[in-house]
């Protein structure tokens, strides 16, 4: 597959790669759109300062995708905001949830465990990009690894908000 010149037949610029990298440019993309989805069901005013994170989270996603293919774009800095907001909401917690849960919840519960998929997807095709031979800064999988557990840590907070009680997962699986 090739691009035909028509512009409008082309959604972006790098989709007809083979690369892994193309591959984790497209999931980071779904994640950034995720964030927005997750951002637009709090606009009734019920959670402004998740929805204040998650705007500025938002852009970091975009920094993370073109981190690898152009020059980096996500900061120590960067890590040790989301850090600091990752530590003040699982504080809000206090301990209320030791473990993982059934993905359950309002809107947007759900859009945050898709994010927490998708940072999960990128950090895998980040591992398919090293494998390529293609330099990953070490930066960019401990930010999506974080993000992750920012996203879970944001259903439990909106869940206990809302008075909606988890549902643990019991693996048959693992001990």
């Amino acid at each position: 597959m090739r691009p035909t010149g028509n512009r409008d037949e082309l959604c972006y610029p790098f989709i007809f790669e083979t690369s892994a990298l193309c591959d984790f440019e497209v999931v980071t993309d779904e994640l950034c759109g995720l964030v927005g989805a997750a951002m637009a069901a709090l606009d009734d005013g019920s959670a402004d300062d998740i929805r204040n994170d998650l705007a500025a989270l938002q852009p970091m996603v975009f920094h993370v995708n073109g981190s690898i293919r152009g020059r980096l774009a996500v900061s120590d800095a960067d890590l040790a905001w989301l850090q600091s907001r990752l530590n003040h909401y699982r504080a809000s917690l206090g301990g209320r949830v030791q473990g993982f849960v059934l993905p359950r919840g309002a809107a947007p519960v759900p859009q945050l465990h898709l994010a927490r998929s998708a940072a999960k997807k990128a950090i895998r095709w980040m591992v398919r990009v090293e494998q390529e031979g293609k330099t990953v800064p070490d930066i960019l999988p401990r930010f999506c690894n974080m993000m992750c557990n920012f996203f879970f840590v944001l259903t439990l907070v909106l869940n206990a908000r809302r008075g909606v009680d988890e549902v643990p997962f019991v693996s048959r699986s693992y001990g």
